[in-house]
Formats: C-alpha cells, sequence, structure tokens
C-alpha cells in the first residue's frame, strides 16, 4: 500500500466515524460525495482493500503469452540474427515469423535473455548541419563503400550509392570495383532515370580529380599550379553540363557516409538472413527489399515540390560520352597508334585537313572504337603490323693472325756510345 492511498483510507476511516462529513472526505479526496458514499459501503464490506486496485499483482490480459516469449527468444539466438537491435528484431519477427510485438518489449525480452545490451549514450560534440537543398535533383552526394558487404559467403563486392541532399533517397548498386566503367555505367541508370542533375558532390578521389605529380619532398610554394587535365568521368560530367563539387572531408558529405553506415549494420544482417552469396542475389535484395524500405521510411518530403533535374538532350549521347576519350594525330597514311595497335581510316571517309590533324578516339564501354573528325564519324579498321625481317650476313672467316715480329731497323742507329750493359748485350745477340 502506497502512502497516497493510507491517506485516502485515513479519510474514509473518519468519515465512517463521522469525525468528518461527506463532503469534507470528498473535498479532501478530489471525488464526489456519491463516490465516498460508495466507498463506505465497499469498507464494511471488504475492509482496508478498497482503496488498493483490484488488478494489482495479476498479470495482465493483454499480457503476451511466455510461449509466444520463448518462441520469440529462440528466434533471435539463432546465429543468423546475431548482432541484431530491437528495432530490426521486432521488424523481422512481425515480417518472417508473425510475431507482432512493440520494439520496447522485444528489448526488454533480448537484455533479459543477454542477446542485447543497452550502449550509454555519450553526449558528442555538437555539430551545426548544413541545411539540405530545397529540391529533389539539386545536389546528389556521391561515393562508394568497401564494406565486407557478404561476410566471407561469397566474393568481395562494392556500393556504389547516390544519395539526394534534399529528399534522402538512395540509388544504390553493388559492383565488382570502384573503376570508372563501374561508376559510367551507375550514372548511366541514374541519369535514364532521373535526368541530369544541377550537381554531384564527391570527395577527391583520382576518378574524380586528377592527381598533381609532385617529388616525394617537393614543394609547391612559389610555384604557378598549372591547370591539369581531367578525369574521363569529369570530362564526362562537362559534356553533360553537370557541375561537380568536390568535399573537403567525409565529414562534409556526411548524409551519404551515415547512409553507408546504416547499411554497413541493417543491409549487411538483412543479406545474412536471406542467405545472399552473389553479386547478382545482392543486387536483387538491394533493389526488391532494401532500397523500398530505405526510400520509403528514411527519405523526406523535400521543402519544395519542384523537381531540378533536366531532361537529357538529342546531342547527349551518352555512349560516346560515357566512353574513354583520348585524342590523336593521323599519320601521312591516315593511321593511328591505339594502345600498341594500329588503325586506319577508310578510304571511302578520307577528307581534306585530315591528314595530320587530331581525331577524337573514343573507346566504348562494349569494346568497340569510334572515331569522330568534327561532328564526323569515321569508319575505321585495324591494321596488321608486319615485323621487319633482316636476311642473315655470312660471317666473313679471318685467318688466324700471326705475332708481330721485332723491327730491327734501328739496330746500327747509336748517336751516343753505347755502355758496358749495352755493348754486352749487343754482342750477346751477335753471336747468337
Amino acid at each position: 500500500m502506497t502512502q497516497a492511498e493510507r491517506d485516502r483510507l485515513v479519510a474514509l476511516k473518519k468519515a465512517q466515524k463521522k469525525l468528518i462529513t461527506q463532503k469534507q472526505a470528498a473535498e479532501e479526496l478530489g471525488i464526489t460525495e456519491r463516490h465516498v458514499r460508495r466507498l463506505l459501503r465497499a469498507l464494511k464490506r471488504r475492509g482496508d482493500k478498497i482503496v488498493v486496485h483490484a488488478l494489482r499483482g495479476l498479470p495482465s490480459n493483454r499480457k503476451i503469452s511466455a510461449d509466444t516469449e520463448q518462441k520469440a527468444i529462440g528466434i533471435l539466438a539463432d546465429p543468423v540474427y546475431r548482432g541484431f537491435g530491437p528495432t530490426l528484431a521486432a521488424e523481422h519477427l512481425d515480417k518472417k515469423h508473425g510475431i507482432q510485438v512493440s520494439r520496447e518489449t522485444v528489448r526488454q525480452w533480448m537484455t533479459k535473455a543477454k542477446l542485447w545490451r543497452a550502449r550509454k549514450q555519450h553526449i558528442e560534440k555538437v555539430h551545426e548541419w548544413r541545411p539540405r537543398r530545397s529540391r529533389f535533383g539539386e545536389l546528389v552526394q556521391w561515393d562508394t563503400s568497401d564494406h565486407d558487404w557478404l561476410e566471407g559467403r561469397g566474393e568481395e563486392i562494392l556500393l556504389i550509392n547516390m544519395i539526394d541532399d534534399a529528399t534522402s533517397r538512395w540509388f544504390a548498386r553493388f559492383v565488382r570495383s570502384d573503376s570508372t566503367i563501374e561508376n559510367m555505367n551507375h550514372l548511366e541508370r541514374y541519369l535514364k532515370k532521373h535526368g541530369r542533375p544541377l550537381g554531384f558532390y564527391t570527395d577527391k578521389a583520382s576518378l574524380f580529380q586528377t592527381t598533381e605529380k609532385t617529388k616525394r619532398d617537393g614543394s609547391r610554394k612559389g610555384k604557378k599550379q598549372e591547370e591539369l587535365p581531367p578525369t574521363q568521368i569529369g570530362r564526362a560530367l562537362q559534356e553533360l553540363g553537370i557541375p561537380w563539387i568536390a568535399a573537403h572531408s567525409p565529414q562534409a558529405k556526411g548524409r551519404v557516409e551515415r547512409g553507408f553506415r546504416t547499411a554497413q549494420d541493417r543491409l549487411v544482417k538483412e543479406m545474412r538472413v536471406a542467405g545472399v552469396k552473389t553479386l547478382e542475389e545482392a543486387n536483387r535484395f538491394l533493389e526488391m527489399e532494401f532500397l523500398p524500405w530505405v526510400n520509403g521510411t528514411l527519405a523526406v518530403a523535400p521543402a519544395s515540390p519542384d523537381d531540378a533535374h533536366r531532361p537529357l538532350e538529342k546531342h547527349h549521347e551518352l555512349a560516346a560520352i560515357l566512353s574513354h576519350v583520348e585524342k590523336r594525330r593521323v599519320n601521312n597514311d591516315y593511321s593511328f597508334p591505339l594502345d600498341a595497335k594500329t588503325y586506319r581510316i577508310v578510304r571511302q571517309d578520307i577528307c581534306a585537313g585530315l591528314r595530320g590533324s587530331y581525331v577524337r578516339v573514343e573507346q566504348r564501354r562494349d569494346g568497340s572504337v569510334a572515331v569522330r573528325f568534327g561532328d564526323r564519324y569515321l569508319h575505321v579498321q585495324r591494321c596488321e603490323v608486319r615485323m621487319k625481317v633482316e636476311s642473315a650476313k655470312p660471317a666473313i672467316s679471318k685467318p688466324p693472325r700471326k705475332p708481330a715480329k721485332r723491327s730491327d731497323w734501328m739496330r746500327n742507329f747509336r748517336l751516343k756510345k753505347p755502355g758496358p750493359m749495352r755493348a754486352f748485350a749487343d754482342q750477346r745477340e751477335e753471336t747468337q
């Protein structure tokens, strides 16, 4: 019995003994006089228990049965649910096993079964967030994560993600490598679905920015920085009319970084439950399960309903723009080198001014090669370079060299009288 209940009982007993009136007891208890009379009648029948709720100590009528609790704990104890939190565990119990319980109930069950332990919330340094852009397509953050997405069940894969800054909508896909071709493929899918955004926001990776080469101990102070040529993706964005913005730190593009943290926790666990082992299965699960959940749950409505994406124009030929482009000088025989191979322009496409000029060579993602001179595409064919065979010269045999004879032309040529040792030597030579 609590103190409030004891005080309530004292007031009722005073009214029962007529030490105070029923009106005074009602004002003291904050109830009506009719309810005071009802309590006094119950006090005669049941005694002091009337001030205590009749259901105290009894299980709730809405309490989940112990069998359901044990079944849920048995499911969550399976290794595939390792590391699940109460929120994700409650969703999977409802979706896959038909057990509808609240997140707080699952938290209590998991805490009691020692399947989950709450972490202390640390007060971090307050960071003033940059406000979102107002329109969908005004700014898109673009990055790649090389996390162990399959947890060793299959090949190593990476996740390329584009997140809209205004709405937090995802456009992601798993790939095998963070290469220029894979990023161009993902960019093409985005452009065909949404159009051209007003800007892409990425890090300073070599895919987007040409790295300046300097000596190991070199310094750029006092030197004029030269403008470097763009990368293939940078050139493609320029031809598409899409500005590129470089982030100076990971925190600057925090929206896509926090998105990767969510995926590395939730997506990894859900793919483990689904038994995903290959790249194709991972992309199928991403498209069918995870992206609908992210864009339906975590996405927000933009401040402005206007869509900032611009449509692709007729001159935006994605096959030509999203390719490896180089310039090659045409030789006098209307050929040009490319990757240790030689290509020649066919005779029907030869025109004035072509010899000695530069042509645009596009190495398409399908393996084909396209050559453009001005606004006109030229037909080319690969040339087979023949190796020059030099005839072997016959070896000239030389007679063996005879030892040179000692010359004696100065034997009797003496300007001075020889000494005793020289006279003895000359005498010995004559006797021999």
